[in-house]
């Protein structure tokens, strides 16, 4: 219970203190609880928003005294003036606090009995003068400069935004892309929030722009609302939206008529910046590098169906050779994949489990390799090229990876060291689990690989498509234009996997008998939401590991949802309390409501080009990628990072930069796609009609090798299969490809 002391509604209370010490704070949204010592020398509590607190900083509060019933008196700030420390007692505190990385106590002794009161002029002015304390060297002091000078910015953005109530994490976004110039050109255009890489919501950059004068009709803001809104459409796999359609959506978004709207938009089109072309019987409007995108990728897939490689080959003879070295008889359509393979420079691979796609691969593989072409393996995530490596016995990368993916330092975009003018070396590229490249990935691959190379495509059609945009491996069996076989026949080892014969049930749209727990397949009913998530802990923690021998680290729960008591978040807050508890010997790093503790099983949920890794063997690099999974191994208190282990490769984050990770034990189905685990708890629940599809019921069950254990309401997962759902991705590759290709 809170009880606000008494005061006249107008009147405003200030505190004028100096932060003693900063006893919690929310990275998340900036709120703190701060211990001070107002100008009388007492010790008081205060909260309110104040991101990037220090010891030392003096902070004058505007807002009311009030009594917590847990925590007693203390001043609840509404908004405040702060100002940086200036006697020599405060910039000790701050700098003895650990506010600026490479500064302890001892050294901020030495360096206010050398400055003074001006020391924290002499480490942003002149920094090299550092040097002059005996124990740091010239490099030292520059490196203490810079980072206190990323501190002194950050901290700036921090408080600009701040003020409009946008979450501390976007400003470190906006640091990282833009360094010292991100304060400036934030002010002359708030809407670089909404770039790509930052990914504020419009909202919160139009509060920041009302708050800086900036009017509703300006143009800058119904550009960025505009192209806010087909990049929010990419996310939803979209490659275009129809002009009318995107004309009323930004109107909807400004809050502006379609008259408001229009000019700009017609504008945009004349610089470049969207591209209006009639196709697919719409007035497609694209962003100019999606534009770029789908039209060179389909023009590069008909250019390899149409110019055939010159082969003089005994086909036949090679075949019989693949068979005797894999010591097996192909069936008659992995044999047509081979040919396939040997007479084209694209071939399309596809089927369901248990089809024979991964014999194929090992078979185009060692036909390759008799017939003297450099082949490399690809896969969309690090978990399946690890798989393919292992099935396979060859490397594979992830295509990121293989691409040299970067950020370019000009235009903070996603570039490829790898393109036309310094192309793969390689004969031929074999890229599985295709259904989950978009159409950028896809564009990027194809202008690395070298004109005269074969492309070998595999994938299940049936599962979810990319999370990126467009349909491309869909869009690609769709066009009739280039070779495929598809993969229908079960073979006789996998007959007997309920695994696999559910999953083509599910499949077909038939509801199999989920009461028949035997083998690799089981459902355990359960009615009430709780009682899912009590019983997929109890798997996970006690019951596969004791009973089946099953360690929790190759189990894997999938959810079709983020949210509610079945939903990732609650069952890896669950999993974690079960699997990763406090220790003393743990240590923890709390993000808002949510603990990161060493031990944790994390995964990326975005692409970072500037995460440094290193590997035991002493090589080096950078980037960690949308669904790596790792293990947090080490919290450091003192260099404010962590390290994160992505099998092998040791990752280190910044304190400011784990609102990209989230716990892993519980994965939704989207963002286990391309991966497969020994065992899969999948927790049903009510949810969402868009989530509870036959496509995601599908994809959640081809993720499990060895087991299924579907945990819920045998209803939700009919209803599941009953709701095919299909979601209508606007994109035109399969029409582009047919186009170029004469049919």
């Amino acid at each position: 219970m809170v009880q606000r002391e008494p005061n006249s509604e107008e009147e405003i209370d200030v505190l004028s203190c100096t932060v003693r010490s900063v006893i919690f704070t929310n990275e998340e949204n900036g709120y703190t609880v701060l211990s001070v010592e107002d100008t009388e020398g007492a010790e008081q509590k205060m909260t309110g928003i104040f991101p990037y607190a220090w010891p030392g900083e003096s902070i004058t509060a505007y807002g009311r005294w009030i009594t917590h019933g847990t925590y007693g008196r203390q001043f609840e700030a509404e908004s405040s003036e702060r100002s940086t420390p200036e006697d020599e007692r405060s910039v000790f505190s701050y700098l003895a606090s650990g506010a600026v990385k490479g500064i302890g106590p001892v050294t901020a002794g030495q360096i206010v009995e050398k400055f003074g009161s001006r020391a924290l002029t002499v480490l942003e002015q002149e920094p090299h003068r550092l040097a002059e304390i005996r124990g740091i060297s010239l490099s030292k002091a520059e490196k203490i400069a810079r980072e206190y000078r990323r501190q002194l910015g950050l901290k700036k953005l921090v408080l600009l935004l701040s003020g409009s109530g946008i979450a501390p994490e976007y400003a470190v976004r906006m640091y990282r892309f833009f360094g010292d110039d991100a304060l400036d050109l934030l002010r002359a255009n708030p809407y670089l929030l909404t770039a790509d890489g930052i990914g504020a919501p419009f909202g919160a950059a139009d509060r920041l722009a009302e708050e800086l004068g900036i009017e509703d009709t300006d143009p800058n803001r119904i550009r960025a609302g505009v192209l806010f809104v087909l990049r929010h459409n990419e996310r939803n796999g979209h490659c275009f939206i129809p002009y009318g359609k995107l004309c009323a959506a930004s109107a909807e978004q400004l809050s502006l008529t379609a008259e408001d709207v229009t000019p700009v938009m017609e504008e945009m089109a004349e610089q470049g910046d969207l591209v209006r072309e009639q196709i697919a019987g719409q007035d497609a409007c694209y962003l100019e590098d999606m534009y770029r995108a789908e039209r060179e990728t389909a023009e590069r897939i008909a250019a390899m169906v149409q110019k055939l490689p010159n082969t003089t080959l005994n086909l036949e003879k090679l075949i019989d050779e693949c068979e005797a070295e894999q010591g097996m008889h192909f069936a008659e359509l992995q044999k047509q994949i081979l040919r396939y393979a040997a007479q084209n420079r694209i071939l399309a691979v596809t089927g369901g489990p248990g089809t024979g796609k991964t014999t194929s691969l090992r078979a185009v593989l060692k036909l390759y390799e008799r017939m003297g072409l450099k082949t490399l393996l690809a896969a969309p995530t690090g978990r399946a090229a690890k798989r393919m490596a292992e099935l396979t016995g060859t490397e594979a990368a992830t295509i990121h990876r293989m691409l040299g993916a970067k950020l370019s330092e000009e235009s903070m975009d996603l570039v490829f060291t790898k393109n036309r003018e310094d192309p793969l070396n390689c004969d031929a590229l074999i890229v599985d689990e295709c259904s989950m490249v978009d159409i950028r990935l896809m564009h990027a691959l194809l202008e690395a690989l070298p004109l005269s190379a074969r492309l070998v495509l595999v994938g299940d059609a049936a599962q979810l498509p990319a999370v990126g945009p467009g349909d491309v491996f869909s869009a690609i069996l769709r066009s009739e234009a280039v070779p495929t076989v598809m993969l229908t026949e079960i073979f006789r080892q996998q007959e007997s996997s309920r695994i696999v014969r559910n999953a083509h049930m599910i499949h077909s749209g038939e509801h199999p008998n989920l009461s028949e727990n035997t083998g690799d397949f089981f459902r355990l009913q359960r009615l009430q939401a709780g009682s899912v998530a009590d019983t997929v802990v109890e798997l996970c923690s006690t019951r596969l590991p004791q009973k089946m021998h099953i360690p929790a680290a190759e189990i894997q729960v999938l959810s079709p949802t983020r949210k509610g008591e079945c939903g990732t978040r609650e069952l890896n807050r669950l999993l974690q309390a079960a699997l990763n508890p406090p220790a003393a010997e743990k240590k923890e790093r709390a993000v808002g409501e949510v603990v990161f503790r060493e031990g944790d099983r994390l995964i990326q949920t975005r692409n970072d080009y500037n995460v440094l890794w290193e590997c035991a063997d002493g090589s080096s690099g950078l980037g960690v990628f949308n669904g790596d999974i790792g293990i947090l191994k080490s919290i450091n208190p003192e260099e404010k990072n962590l390290t994160v282990d992505f099998d092998g490769r040791l990752a280190t984050y910044d304190f400011e930069a784990l609102s990209d990770l989230e716990h892993a034990w519980a994965l939704t189905v989207h963002k286990a796609q391309g991966c497969e685990y020994r065992a899969v708890v999948l927790a049903l629940s009510d949810s969402s009609r868009r989530l509870l599809t036959r496509t995601v019921l599908y994809t959640a069950v081809t993720r499990a090798k060895e087991l299924l254990i579907m945990v819920g309401n045998e209803n939700t997962a009919f209803r599941m299969i009953d709701n095919v759902a299909p979601s209508r991705r606007y994109n035109a590759l399969r029409i582009r490809i047919r186009e170029a290709c004469g049919k």
